[in-house]
C-alpha cells in the first residue's frame, strides 16, 4: 500500500523515507481539504444510529415534520412561536437547535439507510 500524489504531476511517495508534506521544501503551500469521503456498509450501525436519534428526538420528530410540511423556509422564532401556539410549550433557541440537529441527522441517516439497504453500501463526499 502506498501513498500517491496526483494532479498536474503524478507519482508515489517513497515508502518509509518520504513524508506526504515533502512538497513544502519546494515552495508548495498546503491547503485544507474541501471534502470528507464516507463509506458505509454496516446496515446494523445505520439502524442503530437512526434509533438513537429517534429516541432522543421523541415526539419532536412528528412536531417538527408537521411544521415543515406547512412552511418552505423557517427561522428559529417561527418554530418557537409554532411550539407555543400549537403545543403551548416554551422552548429556547438552544433546545430548538438540539432538536433541529437531530432532525437533520435523521434526514441524512434515512438517505444512507435506503442506499445501504438497496445496494449493500453507500459512498459519498461531504463538503467541509
Amino acid at each position: 500500500m502506498g501513498r500517491y500524489y496526483n494532479g498536474d504531476i503524478e507519482g508515489k511517495f517513497w515508502f518509509g523515507v518520504q513524508s506526504s508534506d515533502d512538497a513544502v521544501n519546494f515552495g508548495a503551500v498546503e491547503t485544507e481539504p474541501n471534502y470528507i469521503d464516507y463509506y458505509v456498509d454496516n446496515l446494523e450501525a445505520v439502524e442503530e444510529g437512526l434509533k438513537e436519534a429517534r429516541d432522543e428526538l421523541g415526539i419532536d420528530e412528528q412536531r417538527l415534520n408537521g411544521f415543515f410540511e406547512k412552511h418552505d423556509g423557517y427561522n428559529d422564532q417561527m418554530i418557537i412561536k409554532y411550539y407555543k401556539e400549537t403545543f403551548d410549550e416554551d422552548i429556547t433557541e438552544r433546545q430548538l437547535n438540539k432538536k433541529l440537529t437531530l432532525l437533520a441527522r435523521l434526514d441524512l441517516g434515512e438517505k444512507i439507510h435506503k442506499v445501504v439497504k438497496e445496494n449493500g453500501s453507500c459512498s459519498f463526499s461531504a463538503e467541509l
